[in-house]
């Protein structure tokens, strides 16, 4: 009997106090099985990746030409994915190109988050003539093809590698977040609890970034993993239309532009396919665990 009135009482509580913010992602991923199975199987993915890159590729020896192995199917004379018209191991070039385009996609969300995120809590705390200054440049540069210039520096620039690529994208990817922020940040700025720090004479910058910060979190988680996703997807469109990594780093998109041409399109699927498939699956698979974090953040949305 007391047993059972001590699960009552525990369930009592359970069911009455809040969830926290981890205890509502959780339920959330249970109840959607497909955001799931997406985040168990990108981590497991992504280090399997990082595991062969760092441990058993070897970039010179999967890059080297070889034209008696041109066009060599998969599973005959060691090649597990088969070879290119250069006689190249696409599953080696496979690991590599995805290790490339992640990596890049990470640094650009890393960099443009950080800066949109910084300019639109800036924008939203202080507003006036702050926040209208850094809008109007913002909303220059989102009426203007973003891609089309991009693509234009980088056909300027002379030589650049991962790095460069990074920093050119991630220079026009930060504007959509400052905005998202920023409108955020203008009605957060106004509550009671901003004030009061204001009134015990909190600095300015210790308001921003460990008081109003804290409480954008949840938007945030959300933005840094769907504009992850987009990032994945411009390096590879970039590479696709060769003018993102050059021909000699292996990328997503690069493998997949082998398409283009038509005898590689129709009878040699190895060389193009992989890569096609890997980038659908790394896309659907971020897009299902950012909807489910996007319900969590929202209670409107959420499944349970």
């Amino acid at each position: 009997m007391a047993n059972k009135n001590k699960k009552a009482v525990e369930n009592f509580k359970s069911e009455s106090s809040p969830p926290t913010g981890i205890q509502v992602v959780l339920r959330e991923f249970k109840k959607d099985k497909l955001a799931m199975f997406s985040i168990i199987g990108i981590f497991t993915l992504m280090a399997a990746i990082l595991y062969l890159y760092f441990f058993y590729i070897d970039r010179d020896t999967v890059m080297k030409i070889s034209l008696i192995d041109r066009f060599t199917e998969p599973g005959v004379r060691g090649y597990i994915l088969g070879a290119d018209e250069a006689g190249r191991d696409m599953f080696g070039q496979l690991i590599i190109g995805a290790t490339n385009s992640i990596a890049i996609a990470v640094g650009i969300t890393i960099i443009a988050n950080i800066v949109g995120i910084a300019l639109g809590i800036i924008m939203g705390y202080y507003g006036g003539f702050i926040d209208n200054f850094f809008m109007r440049i913002i909303d220059f540069f989102v009426t203007l093809p973003t891609l089309m210039i991009i693509i234009v520096v980088i056909t300027i620039v002379p030589k650049y590698g991962v790095w460069e690529l990074i920093y050119i994208i991630a220079a026009f990817q930060w504007m959509s977040t400052a905005r998202l922020v920023r409108s955020k940040a203008l009605s957060e700025a106004r509550r009671d609890y901003i004030s009061a720090s204001k009134t015990m004479g909190t600095s300015d910058f210790a308001i921003m970034f460990k008081g109003l910060l804290p409480n954008l979190s949840s938007l945030l988680i959300v933005e840094v993993t769907l504009s992850f996703a987009g990032n994945v997807g411009i390096e590879t469109g970039l590479s696709f239309l060769g003018f993102g990594l050059p021909p000699s780093t292996p990328s997503l998109g690069t493998l997949v532009a082998y398409a283009m041409n038509p005898i590689v399109l129709s009878g040699k699927w190895w060389v193009w396919l992989p890569a096609s498939i890997l980038i659908l699956v790394l896309m659907l698979g971020i897009n299902y665990v950012g909807q489910a974090l996007r319900r969590a953040a929202d209670a409107k949305q959420r499944l349970g």
